[in-house]
C-alpha cells in the first residue's frame, strides 16, 4: 500500500490554482476592488465561477437573495460531492474536522480524495494546502500586477477564465449529446435574455438562476440518471392495495 502524500499530490492543482486565480485577479482590480479584498475572497471561498458571479453582482449592486441563490445555485455541485466523500471518511470524524475538510472541496480536489479507499484527516488537510496557496496567491499577485500592467495586457489575461470554462465544458459536450443538449440550451437562453428587450434590463443574478433551473431541469428529463423507477401515483398504489388485499382474502379462504 502506497503512502498517502497530500502535498505531493496537491501541488499540480496548486499550480493549476495559481494560473487561473491569477487572471480573477486581474479582472478585480479592473472593477475596482483591492487586492486584499481580492485575496480575502478567494481564501474564504475557494469558488472561481461562484466568485466571478458573485464579484459581478456585487459590483451591480445585486441585493443579498440575489447574490445567495446565484452562489448557491452555482456551487451546489459541492453538496453533492460532500455527501458523496462523507461516505469515505474515516469512522467517527468529529464535526470541526469535517467542517475543515468541506472548506476544501473542489472539483479537482474532490477527484484526488475519492481515489481513495479511506479518506483520513491527514491527508486530505495536507491535500488542501498547496490549492488554498495557489488560489488565494495567485489572485493577489493577479491583482497587484492587475494595478501596473499595461490595459492591452490586462485585457488579454483577463480572457484566461473564459477559456478555462470553455476548456472544461468543450470535452464534454463533444462526448455527450445530452450535455451538448443542455449547453446549448443555456447558450440560447442567454442570448435571449441579453439582448430581448425586456428580459434584458432583469438583474444578472436572476437571469443565471432561470438559466440555470431551466437548462438543468432540461437536461434532467432529456437523461435522467439510469436505473431510478418512475415514482408510483395514487393510480398505482391503489392498484397495488387492492391487489395486495385479494391476495390476502385469497391466503384466509
Amino acid at each position: 500500500m502506497r503512502k498517502s502524500n497530500g502535498l505531493k499530490e496537491g501541488l499540480a492543482i496548486g499550480l493549476g490554482y495559481f494560473a487561473v486565480a491569477f487572471a480573477f485577479g486581474i479582472f478585480t482590480t479592473e472593477n475596482g476592488i483591492s487586492p486584499l479584498v481580492a485575496g480575502l475572497i478567494s481564501f474564504t471561498n475557494l469558488s472561481s465561477t461562484g466568485q466571478f458571479a458573485g464579484v459581478n453582482l456585487m459590483l451591480r449592486g445585486a441585493s443579498y437573495l440575489e447574490l445567495a441563490l446565484t452562489v448557491l445555485l452555482i456551487n451546489l455541485r459541492y453538496f453533492l460531492m460532500s455527501m458523496s466523500l462523507s461516505q469515505k471518511l474515516e469512522p467517527n470524524l468529529p464535526v470541526w474536522k469535517r467542517l475543515l475538510i468541506a472548506q476544501g472541496v473542489t472539483d479537482e480536489i474532490f477527484a484526488v480524495g475519492l481515489t481513495r479507499q479511506t479518506v483520513n484527516f491527514k491527508f486530505y488537510l495536507t491535500l488542501m494546502v498547496l490549492p488554498i496557496v495557489g488560489w488565494t496567491t495567485g489572485t493577489l499577485v493577479g491583482a497587484y500586477l492587475g494595478e501596473i500592467l499595461p490595459p492591452s495586457i490586462s485585457s488579454a489575461l483577463g480572457i484566461a477564465l473564459y477559456t478555462m470554462f470553455i476548456a472544461i465544458v468543450l470535452p464534454v459536450v463533444r462526448r455527450d449529446r445530452a450535455v451538448a443538449a443542455v449547453s446549448a440550451l443555456a447558450a440560447v437562453l442567454s442570448l435571449i435574455f441579453a439582448y430581448v428587450p425586456v428580459l434584458k434590463t432583469m438583474q444578472l443574478g436572476w437571469k443565471i438562476i432561470i438559466c440555470t433551473v431551466i437548462a438543468s431541469g432540461f437536461g434532467a428529463s432529456l437523461a435522467p440518471l439510469p436505473g431510478l423507477e418512475r415514482p408510483a401515483d395514487s393510480d398505482d398504489i391503489n392498484q397495488m392495495t387492492a391487489t395486495r388485499a385479494t391476495s390476502v382474502e385469497r391466503k384466509d379462504e
